[in-house]
């Protein structure tokens, strides 16, 4: 048998993306590091615990099945706190950081609608007495945020069945929302957690499974797997490197940092000059802030960037951090 480390570093590392669609997905991965289901599940359940994962389950794909922004505010240091607190009692906020800069607390509101995301801003204005910056998405070229752990046998992500070409279009949403609003927060840890699922909407266990596969085949969850917290497992810096890009060459230098291993988001925002002149965002996380600076320098050095004005804002403190939830349960249709 595989030892328990090994195996806690194979479940955080290796199932980050291909999650089993399976009736018993966690027997799947027992099997598959030669161990049994209840090992797999209480380790799982520690790690949820301990703050290392978030969830198991899936990530959304940006305003595919809701709305969202990213947000920031300029806020005196000494009220950093208090206002963050303020932040953070919107429930549509799952993300709240400080970072270096003048605009230091930044955030991320997530809701159905994009009416009810303008009315979260406009009330956190309001609350707050500061000004908010609305910064939505424009386009991404890169969203992944897994994070590669030390492990050296990484296996590729579980091929699913791609005979049956879906596209977003073919989706109803409408019809599929009670299940978003299940599975959104996670998958439960049992041994069967897609029946769980369906005995919760009244739907079989192969049809919960068959749901989630159309729309992760639609592009809708992005990924399905293991959602670690990048600090907890060590990555314990992150800059948000932005860039002021001529607008006929943001895509082109878009694609070409998402591509880099190091650049673990990259998408266009919009300007909103004079406050704020940056177009392009990229991530940048690592183990400590040497080697985040050290990522940095050679980016700018191997894609020529130079004569592109960028600033690098530092995380200092994370107020909030939690899966966004775009659709309350209800009793709509599935």
């Amino acid at each position: 048998m595989v030892q328990a480390m090994t195996i806690e570093q194979h479940l955080l590392n290796d199932y980050q993306h291909g999650f089993p669609l399976v009736p018993m997905p966690y027997r799947h991965i027992a099997d598959e590091l030669n161990t049994d289901t209840q090992t797999i599940l209480e380790l799982l359940k520690k790690l949820n615990s301990q703050g290392e994962v978030s969830r198991v389950g899936p990530v959304f794909r940006p305003n595919t099945i809701g709305s969202s922004t990213l947000a920031a505010m300029s806020v005196p240091t000494d009220s950093l706190t208090e206002i963050a607190t303020l932040v953070n009692e919107f429930s549509e906020v799952n993300h709240n950081y400080e970072r270096e800069h003048q605009l230091n607390l930044w955030f991320v509101v997530a809701a159905s609608n994009q009416d009810t995301v303008n009315k979260v801003l406009d009330e956190i204005q309001e609350k707050t007495g500061y000004a908010v910056l609305n910064l939505p998405l424009l386009k991404e070229y890169h969203i992944d945020l897994g994070f590669r752990m030390d492990v050296k046998s990484k296996k590729e992500p579980t091929q699913h069945d791609t005979s049956r070409a879906i596209n977003q279009h073919d989706i109803d949403l409408t019809q599929s929302k009670q299940l978003i609003a299940a599975i959104q927060t996670g998958l439960p840890l049992t041994e069967r957690p897609y029946f769980e699922i369906g005995e919760e909407l009244g739907i079989s266990e192969q049809a919960v499974i068959t749901k989630i596969s159309d729309l992760k085949m639609a592009g809708i969850i992005r990924r399905m797997g293991v959602v670690v917290r990048h600090h907890e497992l060590g990555y314990r810096a992150n800059a948000m490197l932005v860039w002021d890009v001529p607008d006929d060459e943001v895509d082109e230098l878009g694609r070409k940092l998402g591509a880099e291993d190091e650049v673990t988001l990259c998408y266009q925002r919009p300007r909103i000059k004079p406050r704020w002149p940056y177009n392009l965002f990229s991530m940048i996380h690592g183990k400590n802030r040497d080697d985040v600076m050290a990522y940095i320098e050679q980016l700018v050095t191997k894609l020529a960037l130079d004569n592109i004005p960028y600033e690098i804002l530092f995380s200092r403190q994370r107020f909030k951090q939690c899966g966004a939830h775009y659709i309350s349960k209800n009793k709509a249709p599935i």
